[in-house]
């Protein structure tokens, strides 16, 4: 299925997004990878490795394209479980992130605790120096 990726240029790629973003908002399918990928007979692997900002900002606009809503201003179920699946999307970007910020302190810790840990026992191996008229017998 992947064809040669070496004559698509990410001019090309950003065009043919830009395309598929238009149609999103007027009232079209959601952005997709896989679709973009399959518009340049790629896999989306093939493309998410080829492209990866392309792929992330696909990513971050099918939780922003908004939702039509009914003509009487209401919005429908799916509309709203659209909305709170992107809401879930955010937060747990966000809990990653904080994760990842915790394991990199913890980490930085853990290197200070050892350096102290280290300085702590070079202290503790010096032998006290006694002058010499203080020797007991």
């Amino acid at each position: 299925m992947t064809a040669p990726t070496d004559s698509v240029s990410e001019r090309r790629v950003r065009q043919a997004l830009a395309e598929m973003l238009q149609r999103a908002a007027d009232g079209g399918p959601r952005p997709s990878v896989l679709a973009l990928a399959r518009t340049f007979a790629m896999s989306n692997t093939t493309f998410r490795r080829r492209f990866p900002d392309i792929a992330v900002e696909i990513s971050q606009a099918r939780t922003t394209v908004p939702t039509v809503p009914l003509r009487d201003g209401r919005s429908t179920a799916y509309d709203k479980l659209v909305a709170r699946n992107a809401r879930l999307k955010r937060v747990n970007r966000e809990q990653a992130d904080q994760l990842k910020l915790a394991a990199a302190q913890i980490q930085r810790i853990t290197l200070d605790n050892q350096a102290l840990r280290e300085a702590l026992q070079a202290a503790q191996d010096v032998t006290p120096i006694r002058p010499r008229g203080s020797q007991h017998r």
